[in-house]
């Protein structure tokens, strides 16, 4: 059984945004509009985290894209008292969009802030009906939502190695951040296949985890930069 996880590379990273662009768009990710925007209730399943270091002139930024951490001991689903979050055998934790009840508890308890809380009626643009991704439910006002990592990408992935009657290959499963990355920075796969390059990437001297300290144990990695 694989178990999905994503590393990222910060010395790559450029802060560009469009895995944030990606994910939203190949997500059905609603916009919240100018006025809850300004009250913190942004919708993005992807977040670009800044850290600013120094004093102006002299100021470093740092980004580091933030998805959902799909953790193998996930503190979420243990307080959902309806069921609505899980974790799967492959790792990925999921939703239950029309069983949550919107109590966030959830949200509460996920030390990365990673899960969302739809808090008004979906706004969309003009011909974005269009757009929309028919793979993947648009929700409804009241639910918490988060990063899939695009596993319904996944399904389509064990179809056809199905139909082929064959294993998923390394890089055969792309979320819409990793395809999108222009600076390759995101890479993707089965963490526990140690001839994948996931596994490789985690196993660096440069690899580590957010809060690891936790206990929860993240399936994201991150590539600290290259001293210079």
């Amino acid at each position: 059984m694989a178990k999905w996880a994503m590393v990222i590379d910060l010395d790559k990273c450029t802060g560009c945004s469009a895995c944030m662009a990606a994910c939203k768009m190949e997500n059905n990710v609603a916009i919240a509009g100018p006025t809850e925007a300004q009250a913190g209730r942004a919708m993005f399943w992807m977040e670009m985290v800044s850290t600013y270091e120094g004093d102006y002139p002299n100021i470093e930024v740092k980004r580091m894209p933030k998805p959902c951490f799909h953790c193998d001991d996930p503190p979420c689903i243990k307080v959902c008292p309806v069921g609505a979050t899980y974790r799967n055998p492959e790792g990925l934790v999921g939703q239950v969009y029309h069983r949550c009840i919107g109590c966030r508890y959830c949200m509460a308890a996920c030390p990365f802030t990673a899960k969302l809380f739809n808090w008004s009626e979906p706004q969309w643009l003009d011909g974005a009906i269009t757009c929309f991704n028919p793979d993947v439910s648009r929700r409804m006002v009241g639910v918490v939502e988060k990063c899939s990592f695009c596993a319904h990408r996944l399904t389509k992935v064990k179809e056809n190695a199905a139909e082929e009657k064959r294993a998923i290959r390394d890089g055969e499963y792309v979320p819409a951040c990793m395809e999108n990355c222009p600076a390759d920075a995101i890479s993707f796969g089965d963490i526990d296949d140690k001839q994948s390059s996931v596994h490789r990437l985690a196993h660096s001297y440069r690899a580590f985890r957010v809060m690891e300290d936790l206990g929860v144990s993240p399936k994201v990695y991150y590539l600290s930069k290259r001293q210079s």
